[in-house]
């Protein structure tokens, strides 16, 4: 055997402490080279139905089972050449054929670690695991690993990240999580019908393909305007009942559980400590009802729901678990009359609350906004002024986060403003000292 087959050998086999992942995953990875081919015919299809009607049908066939052929080897060689591997201090997945990739990913820095099943794994028995981290702007993921295999490294890789030690993470398993919330799929449903958005949407897909047809009488235009459309209708409400049925939030050691899909099932985490921002949403039409949703801002991790809707008391209970400490402001001050000229007829809707925890800011008349930052969380704070705010005494103050987010309070009369600059900056500083750690069980497991 010549050097570099040896060395490439050597690659492919697993190192000491290292896996693979589940035999079912070059199924998965063999569909790249089709999608490539379906690609190139979407792309063209006039070229590509030309160039297959030239073709004899045994050319057809064969090559058919040529690129059949080669997704297989793709996807088993892709497999072969996978491996992970959990160290002391990182996660290590090394993968590639021809160009070599090793993530390594700090238990340290670990934000969440979500498993998640489409529909057809959930029949195979595997899943796949995602994982958050600080300052990464793309998830790494493990697919797919069977389903007890997925949850055993879940588990342990959240002990990790929680401070347990090495020799104890395997031992800690997964948390028991209590749950603190159900949204029925009734509730659901009728928020959705409620929310407004979906009925924009229908509107907008039925008006403005019904108006090009007037004006052009072109049938792929009014085609190719109105199927986008209506599928923005369809992703506000049927897609979203769909990734949010069955919505279940639980309270364990390493996070709040958030359990919801109808066809893909998904597992995640929103760890305490790290979320930098909460939103209280309440839609025109669920304020009477009392429903509102709860969003969130966390830094490196793309759970962004909390709590699709549920009763603001309830919500409020949840809000209380990810933030411990904070209780919602009840009572907003709004901005000084002189701001009507700055933002006619919507100004009533701007409001502001500081408290000993958070800084509170609520935007919006239609649709209700209230975002909640905490203290510790604001990573700097400025003031904006421009000559007609200056001219009528109001000013803006802005606070930045680690989630890459701002949240404004809004037309503040100035001498508040500059008082809340200050102010705000120190609270923050205090904040900072005062916060919990991260890695909330260092001093449990460690």
């Amino acid at each position: 055997m010549n050097p570099e087959a040896e060395e490439q050998a050597t690659e492919a086999r697993p190192a000491p402490g290292e896996r693979r992942l589940h035999p079912v995953t070059p199924l998965r990875r063999a569909w790249a080279p089709v999608a490539v081919g379906a690609g190139w015919a979407v792309h063209d299809p006039d070229g590509a139905y030309r160039r297959v009607s030239d073709l004899a049908a045994e050319t057809v066939l064969l090559a058919g089972g040529a690129l059949v052929l080669f997704a297989c080897l793709y996807g088993f060689l892709s497999w072969w050449f996978t491996h992970f591997s959990v160290t002391d201090t990182e996660l290590r997945i090394r993968t590639g054929l021809v160009f070599r990739r090793t993530a390594h990913i700090r238990l340290d820095r670990l934000q969440a670690v979500d498993l998640n099943q489409p529909l057809l794994a959930r029949f195979l028995g595997v899943a796949k695991l995602k994982m958050d981290v600080i300052g990464a702007d793309k998830k790494d993921e493990l697919a797919y690993l069977s389903e007890p295999d997925a949850r055993a490294l879940r588990a342990e890789l959240l002990a990790r990240a929680a401070g347990f030690a090495p020799e104890h993470a395997r031992e800690v398993g997964e948390a028991p999580a209590a749950v603190l919330l159900h949204v029925p799929p009734k509730m659901l449903a009728i928020s959705l019908a409620l929310s407004g958005g979906m009925w924009a949407w229908a509107v907008t897909g039925i008006a403005v393909p019904v108006g090009l047809w007037f004006l052009t009488h072109s049938l792929p235009l009014v085609i190719g305007t109105g199927i986008p459309l209506l599928g923005a209708a369809g992703a506000s409400s049927v897609g979203r009942f769909i990734k949010e049925y069955d919505w279940t939030v639980g309270a364990s050691q390493d996070g709040l559980r958030l359990d919801h899909g109808l066809l893909d099932k998904a597992h995640e985490t929103v760890p305490p400590g790290r979320v930098q921002t909460v939103h209280i949403v309440e839609p025109l039409l669920w304020r009477r009802r009392g429903w509102v949703r709860i969003e969130l801002d966390v830094a490196g991790s793309s759970n962004d729901v909390l709590v699709p809707v549920a009763p603001r008391e309830i919500a409020e209970a949840v809000i209380e678990r990810i933030l411990p400490g904070v209780v919602v402001p009840s009572g907003l001050s709004r901005p000084p009359a002189s701001a009507r000229w700055c933002v006619p007829l919507w100004w009533r809707g701007y409001g502001l609350a500081v408290t000993e925890t958070v800084f509170a800011a609520r935007h919006g008349r239609l649709s209700r906004k209230l975002s909640l930052v905490p203290h510790a969380k604001v990573q700097s704070v400025r003031l904006s002024q421009g000559p007609w705010m200056r001219l009528h005494g109001v000013a803006d103050i802005h606070v930045e986060t680690g989630a890459n987010t701002s949240v404004a309070a809004r037309l503040r009369s100035s001498a508040e403003a500059s008082e809340l600059l200050e102010s705000q900056a120190e609270r923050s500083r205090t904040g900072r000292r005062e916060a919990r750690p991260d890695r909330w069980m260092a001093g449990e497991g460690a």
